[in-house]
This record gives C-alpha cells, structure tokens and sequence, in this order.
C-alpha cells in the first residue's frame, strides 16, 4: 500500500477506532473499576479485622487474584461457568473478571493506605467522641485516599489497557474493533499502531486526571 492508501486508511479507521474506546474501552474500564474499589474497600477492611477468620477469607481472595492471570480468570468466568450451567454474556462477564481482579490488587492499595495513617488520628476522632466508623470515615480513609491515588490510578490505567483482553470474549472495544479493520484490510501493522496510539492518549488523559485528583486531595493531609 502507498502511502496516500496508508493516510486513507488511517484516517478512515480513526473515528470508528475511536468510537469503540469511547463507546467500548472506557465504559467497560468505568464500570469494572468502580465495582472493583468497592470491593477492594470492603477486602481491605476484611484484612485488617481482628477476626482472623474474616482476614483469611481476604487473604485468601487476594492471594488467588493476585496470583493468578487476569486472561485465566476472563476464561473461568465466560467459558468455564457455563460447564457447570452458569452462562454469562459477554459484557457482564468481562466486567465480573476485571472487578474481581481489580478488587484483588487495589484491595492491598487501600490497607497499606490506611495503615499508613497516624494511629493519632484515630485517637483524635475518638477524643471528640466519633465511633470507629464515623472516624473511619471522616478522617481515616479521607487522608488515605490522598496516599492511594497514585497506585489507584496506575491500577486505573493499566485496567484501561487490560480492557483489550475483552476481545477474546467477543465483547466490542477498541481493540476488537482494531482487528476486525485489520483483518478486512491485511493493514495489521498500521491499524494496530493506530490502536496503540489511541491507548496512549487515553492513558495520558487518565495521567492528568490523577495529577488533578491528587490536587484536591491535597488538603486532606495531616501536616
């Protein structure tokens, strides 16, 4: 192909490139990443129980996710439920997989956080007479979101880039939408690096977001 052929393709590619990240990779990142904090949230708290039983459980979780490929648990979940009767769609099960991975990871994230909070604070909730919870909430995990941000975030981007998987399930994202261009056309390398390109740009929009985020957050440090 010449290269005005190349430029055509490339720019005719583009858009609906893009629209499947919009439309595809990012909604799909969104939603498995805010279903994933929650669970991470309630792991961590798990794993800072003094029930040792009710730590285990988290333990244990964490330690499968975590040892265990994000590609492997996309495969249990999409094609080895349905051995046992249990067929899930595409797009929940995506997201079921990515949720649980990121509850796996970010769960760690959040109790190095929050251990890393001054025992003081904890005792100053307490000497205005707020309960373990309330302190928990107000003052604790305010000044330990500020510490989980960074790795939160690279756990957000990464997730973002992770979403490609999701093709091998069928489900239409970016770079589905990328392979199914390239297969038509035989132009793998270039429709490839235009795939690779849009990734990127998402990862540096999602890279001054956490600097903003990070921002704001700010005030909540105890100096």
């Amino acid at each position: 192909m010449d290269d005005t052929n190349t430029w055509t393709l490339v720019v005719d590619s583009f858009l609906p490139l893009l629209g499947a990240g919009l439309t595809g990779t990012i909604p799909l990142a969104l939603a498995s990443f805010a279903i994933g904090l929650v669970l991470a949230l309630a792991v961590a708290l798990m794993r800072l129980s003094s029930n040792p039983v009710v730590s285990n459980i988290a333990r244990f979780y964490i330690s499968v996710i975590r040892g265990t490929p994000l590609l492997v648990q996309l495969f249990v979940i999409f094609y080895g439920l349905p051995s046992v009767g249990v067929v899930i769609d595409p797009w929940p099960a995506a997201i079921i997989a990515f949720s649980l991975n990121v509850g796996g990871y970010a769960a760690e994230v959040i109790r190095a956080a929050i251990l890393s909070v001054p025992k003081g604070q904890w005792e100053a909730g307490h000497t205005v007479g707020f309960s373990h919870g309330r302190t928990l909430a107000r003052i604790v995990l305010p000044q330990a979101a500020r510490v989980s941000v960074p790795p939160l975030s690279n756990t957000f981007i990464s997730l973002v880039k992770d979403t490609s998987l999701a093709s091998l399930i069928l489900v239409t994202e970016l770079f589905r939408e990328a392979q199914q261009i390239a297969a038509f056309t035989f132009e793998f390398m270039v429709i490839y690096l235009e795939a690779a390109f849009i990734y990127w740009v998402f990862c540096l929009i999602l890279s001054a977001g956490q600097s903003a985020v990070e921002r704001r957050l700010d005030r909540y440090v105890a100096h």
